[in-house]
């Protein structure tokens, strides 16, 4: 059997960091990304550098006719997903009275509704196996919230809940389902920030800086491989910030 992990939004930052971890511990992946088709597949080439086996595919997952889709393909190639990391997020910085309400649902389809669609397709490949993994990405703004942030902070509180909720639910399949909250990591998400504000923001940081995507990769790799005890988790990484 052809056993993967599944991650969304691989093509950079957070998603591109734990694909190249988790390639350099021989684990198979499958990368999705529905933008950014040509750094998708520059990560796909990085990942089988490693001697791994790796497909790459653009798929919307806020779309769960895409995903669908994709479950089918996977299929026919006879693989199975024991992992899936849900990762793929989207930002909306704005008071709340400015926001359309196609921004809102945008907002929760991609961060939110993505996850329950990736879940439905791919727990029964776990149920099947009698053991997996779900790692979702989330942030200290699902519970502390964010200022011009509401959504995505709303999106996030969601993940929190769905883990816990669904942790629960597949315990007894021996499927572990955690969290990850992050910090202020330096990707691409932070661009709008100019220099000063992110000294401003780094000063809040007790450590001192914002995170590195390789430090949440490094955590989502430890999560991968703990046992299932460890399970319904929401775990910080944010340097001491909250």
């Amino acid at each position: 059997m052809n056993r993967y992990t599944l991650i969304t939004g691989a093509s950079r930052g957070i998603g591109k960091a734990i694909a190249l971890n988790f390639a350099t511990k021989g684990i198979n992946l499958i990368l999705v990304s529905s933008k950014s088709n040509e750094a998708l597949a520059e990560t796909m080439q990085e990942v089988l550098s490693y001697g791994v086996c790796c497909m790459a595919f653009s798929t919307d997952v806020s779309d769960y006719s895409q995903i669908l889709d994709l479950k089918s393909k996977l299929a026919d190639s006879d693989i199975t997903i024991d992992c899936v990391v849900n990762n793929a997020g989207i930002d909306y910085f704005g008071i709340i009275q400015d926001m359309s309400v196609d921004d809102w649902h945008h907002i929760i389809d991609v961060n939110l509704s993505s996850i329950f669609y990736t879940s439905k397709a791919f727990i029964p490949d776990m149920l099947g196996l009698d053991r997996g993994c779900i790692i979702n990405i989330s942030s200290v703004f699902g519970s502390n919230g964010g200022s011009c942030e509401v959504a995505y902070s709303a999106s996030k509180g969601g993940i929190n809940g769905f883990t816990r909720a669904l942790a629960k639910e597949l315990a007894p399949s021996h499927i572990s389902v955690n969290a990850i909250a992050c910090g202020a990591i330096d990707t691409s998400m932070n661009d709008r920030l100019s220099n000063e504000e992110k000294e401003s923001l780094e000063d809040e940081i007790p450590v001192g800086r914002m995170g590195k995507t390789t430090e949440v990769a490094d955590l989502a790799y430890s999560l991968y491989s703990m046992n299932e005890y460890l399970t319904g988790q929401i775990i910080t990484i944010d340097g001491g910030w909250f």
